[in-house]
């Protein structure tokens, strides 16, 4: 765990506001090891998931570093950057966003359909991620036929089918029950251990938060001491 995966120096990030600005991030330092396990909390606008899409490349800062793997992800074009994140990052959101008229199978191939990979190897890979879940006699159902907890799994096979090596949550429990929200939980670790993951989490969730080696919290756009 002695590799710097990602690194973030002097993040800010502003946006217009009526004839101002209004500043979310006020210089955020930020850096994860290959290997490790981040939870950062904070209230609603504290700038927690602003900082997650910018560490995931989904957005950029106004001023700011951040490199990955050692390269400089702020100099590369929109093309450049989308293609590099689709192989290196995972993302799971509180909504699963899966599309209604795919099964679950075709939910969780569909990184891979778009960046080209051939069929039947791709189909087999999605094929052991939903079984690894928990969902193998689930892949042919749509979404209208899966639970809330389902759903969110097969969000998680998704994000994981190009074999990231980073993944990226924002508030990944918010809309389940209590019940779901731990099968969850113990999903994130028990993918991070066995696949070699780095994962970093946003939650509002504190006990979860507090499951991580380590918990950062945010206030007003800067770390709180």
């Amino acid at each position: 765990m002695d590799e710097i995966l990602l690194k973030a120096s002097g993040l800010h990030r502003v946006y217009p506001q009526g004839a101002g600005e209004l500043p979310i991030l006020r210089g955020i330092d930020f850096q994860i090891r290959a290997g490790e396990a981040v939870s950062i909390v904070g209230a609603s606008g504290a700038g927690k998931s602003t900082l997650l899409q910018i560490l995931g490349t989904l957005d950029r800062p106004n001023s700011g570093e951040l490199s990955f793997e050692g390269r400089n992800l702020l100099l590369m074009n929109d093309d450049e950057i989308s293609r590099f994140r689709n192989e290196r990052m995972g993302f799971v959101f509180q909504f699963h966003h899966l599309l209604s008229e795919l099964t679950a199978l075709e939910n969780v191939m569909l990184p891979g359909r778009i960046a080209g990979e051939a069929l039947g190897p791709l189909k087999n890979r999605a094929e052991q991620l939903l079984s690894r879940i928990g969902l193998g006699s689930r892949e042919e159902h749509y979404p209208s036929q899966l639970s809330g907890g389902e759903l969110q799994r097969v969000a998680i096979a998704r994000a994981l089918i190009r074999k990231p090596r980073i993944l990226f949550a924002d508030e990944p429990t918010g809309n389940l029950d209590s019940v779901n929200s731990l099968k969850i939980q113990n999903l994130f670790f028990e993918l991070k251990e066995s696949m070699g993951l780095t994962l970093i989490v946003v939650t509002h969730d504190r006990a979860f938060a507090h499951r991580f080696p380590k918990v950062l919290e945010i206030k007003d756009g800067l770390w709180k001491a």
